[in-house]
């Protein structure tokens, strides 16, 4: 399951509507800007830091697999280790955000 479709109705329930779609936005503007400077060379620090807040943010809309993945390449780092498998927490990425956006439009057509 690429998005838990209960958690985004929760967090719709809680602020509406019109904030979910404006805090998806923000979200997905950053996760953008993060997934793309994603890497190693930076070290290890700034690669737990990076996995930290796009765990953070995806458990927040649901994004499940994202998440599990950003969360063991967050402890891998933690540790020192940057063997993080990027290319599934990219693919995992674009796979749930197209997945809420396609969700979500589906939702607003209803």
């Amino acid at each position: 399951m690429k998005v838990d479709w209960e958690r985004v109705a929760e967090l719709r329930d809680e602020i509406g509507a019109e904030a979910l779609a404006e805090v998806v936005g923000l979200f997905l503007e950053e996760a953008d800007e993060v997934i793309a400077r994603l890497g190693t060379d930076a070290g290890a620090k700034v690669l737990e830091a990076d996995l930290h807040f796009l765990k953070g943010a995806a458990l927040n809309l649901g994004f499940v697999e994202f998440a599990a993945l950003c969360q063991d390449g967050e402890r891998r780092a933690a540790t020192g280790d940057i063997a993080v498998d990027l290319g599934a927490v990219r693919t995992s990425y674009a796979a749930s955000k197209l997945a809420l956006l396609e969700g979500m439009k589906r939702d607003l057509a209803a």
